[in-house]
């Protein structure tokens, strides 16, 4: 090939990447909000996001290791509407190791709404047991700013020994906590009963592995939800979000063994937090590091 076409050919190349690139950061715009940013300097490690039961436009959200035994709600556009504080374990010195995700659904008690805090985060892969803590949502929240109020505890093993989880869901339909670890080629799709005694000590089941393209520790999954009626699945990493959609009442780890839908998602800089919104037709993104941004997303054919 001579110098001149190849010289044009390459120029060609050039353009079309740069087209290419420049109309998928048009569709992606299209497709997100910025709601607000985090406006309170306590909320610098965020880690988690889960849609209130019982309040409109209401989130939890939680920093990750280093904070205490404690969670935000706030408004879409970021403010702080109140923080609850909640008993840990007495054994942790701020009463809870790391806590990485957060979910919202129901529990015991029908027509009670509960949030689930996972202190599940174990970075050196040494804890000898993790731990969900399961708190009412009331009503009586909306007049505090700040609340204390009583967690119940279980504490959980894994099968193949200590694993680093931040990935916390809740399936309505079978009723199952979901846990996903977070590193290695593939990683570990775990579940338990919803229901338990207070302080329990169980053995999650190990379901599936989940493999994804990419580069470690960019694909490290690092987030996910389930939508409030069990019909959708969202997982993240670092720079991608996966969605399924169950058929039927099949388990959600047999809903994932499918290949996901990659949704448009606006890389943040560190990237740990994602849920539904409460009727399930958008989700929200948000990240660690002060006065982050909140992302929103509309879920697919919604």
């Amino acid at each position: 090939m001579g110098r001149v076409r190849k010289r044009n050919l390459l120029i060609t190349i050039i353009l079309i990447l740069f087209f290419g690139s420049y109309a998928r950061h048009r569709f992606i715009a299209k497709e997100i909000t910025i709601t607000g940013r985090l406006q309170n300097r306590q909320m610098t490690e965020i880690s988690g996001i889960a849609a209130s039961g019982i309040f409109k436009d209401v989130y939890y959200i939680h920093n990750d290791s280093g904070d205490t035994s404690r969670i935000f709600s706030i408004s879409p556009d970021g403010k702080l509407k109140n923080t609850i504080y909640y008993n840990g374990d007495k054994k942790e010195l701020l009463g809870v190791a790391d806590c990485e995700d957060i979910a919202v659904s129901i529990g015991p008690l029908p027509g009670k709404s509960y949030v689930y805090v996972g202190d599940i985060g174990d970075n050196s892969g040494y804890r000898k047991y993790i731990t969900i803590y399961r708190i009412e949502e009331k009503p009586s929240w909306a007049k505090d700013s700040l609340i204390k109020t009583t967690a119940v505890p279980l504490h959980l093993k894994y099968p193949d020994g200590p694993k680093d989880a931040e990935t916390l869901m809740i399936d309505p339909v079978q009723k199952l906590f979901y846990i996903v670890s977070k590193r290695g080629d593939t990683v570990g799709v775990y579940t338990t009963p919803l229901n338990y005694k207070p302080n329990d000590t169980l053995t999650l089941t190990k379901r599936s592995k989940l493999f994804f393209e990419g580069i470690k520790p960019f694909k490290w999954t690092t987030a996910g939800d389930i939508s409030r009626d069990g019909k959708q699945v969202l997982l993240k990493n670092y720079q991608k979000v996966y969605y399924w959609q169950r058929t039927g009442t099949e388990h959600i780890w047999q809903t994932m063994q499918r290949k996901p839908r990659e949704l448009p998602y606006q890389v943040e800089k560190q990237g740990e937090a994602i849920g539904f919104t409460l009727d399930g037709k958008g989700y929200y993104t948000t990240s660690e590091g002060v006065f982050a941004p909140i992302y929103y997303y509309r879920s697919p054919g919604q």
